[in-house]
């Protein structure tokens, strides 16, 4: 290579490169069409984020009414629930009165049956058990304080009526033959004392001694007596009807 060779050579080199660096230029400009390609994307970048921002904001005030409105839903029925449950109890000794829930607790059981074939007497009715006998043991048991009562099982309330057809009893349509079968939830001690001075169990006990009819009181832990289950009517006498 001659020294005139070797002079070009740079000098080439600096023309090829600043030919370079305008093509670079001239193609960043058409690109950027005149503007900042820097610029704009920070702008493009914060136009997002304030979308995104907002987008936020306008949930959290969504998510926002929602809880309000499950706490004012949550207090309402919290409401409810208390106005139902006092009205449950005011009701509930209306409903023990009325027979329409069921009772546990300790009882007593009076059984008064007729007297055995054996027994003689010129006056047959002397050997059967009569309504007012199982009226007279209903009634006692309730002076003395009984909570619910059940006879032959059916559920006693104040409306309820016994009638006797021969020796058979008639209670909300059923009719039953002895031995008839009288429970009651309550102090077992009280009612015993009910029953032993009532006048009609008394007559009662009397016929029991004379004739051999069947009189069992029974003592028990605790049983279940089940609701009431028929009509409600109103009826002119209360308890056991005579």
């Amino acid at each position: 290579m001659t020294g005139e060779q070797r002079l070009r050579l740079p000098r080439l080199l600096v023309t090829v490169m600043a030919l370079a660096a305008g093509l670079l230029l001239a193609t960043s400009a058409v690109t950027a069409q005149g503007t900042d390609l820097r610029s704009d994307r920070r702008l493009q970048l914060a136009d997002l984020l304030a979308r995104q921002q907002a987008d936020l904001e306008q949930r959290e005030r969504a998510a926002s009414t929602l809880r309000a409105e499950v706490s004012q839903a949550a207090e309402l029925r919290t409401a409810r629930d208390a106005r139902s449950s006092a009205q449950r109890r005011s009701l509930a000794p209306l409903a023990l009165v009325a027979g329409l829930v069921p009772v546990t607790g300790p009882a007593l059981t009076v059984d008064l049956d007729d007297a055995p074939d054996s027994a003689t007497s010129a006056n047959p009715d002397d050997l059967v058990v009569h309504q007012q006998d199982v009226q007279a043991v209903v009634n006692a048991m309730w002076a003395g304080g009984a909570e619910a009562m059940t006879l032959m099982g059916q559920r006693v309330i104040s409306t309820s009526a016994v009638r006797c057809v021969g020796n058979t009893v008639v209670l909300h349509g059923r009719v039953y033959g002895p031995p008839f079968v009288v429970t009651a939830v309550g102090d077992q001690q009280e009612m015993r004392k009910a029953l032993d001075e009532a006048p009609g169990v008394q007559l009662f006990q009397r016929y029991v001694e004379r004739f051999s009819l069947g009189y069992h009181v029974v003592a028990e832990d605790e049983v279940v007596l089940p609701a009431y289950d028929g009509p409600l009517e109103l009826s002119s006498s209360a308890g056991v009807a005579s």
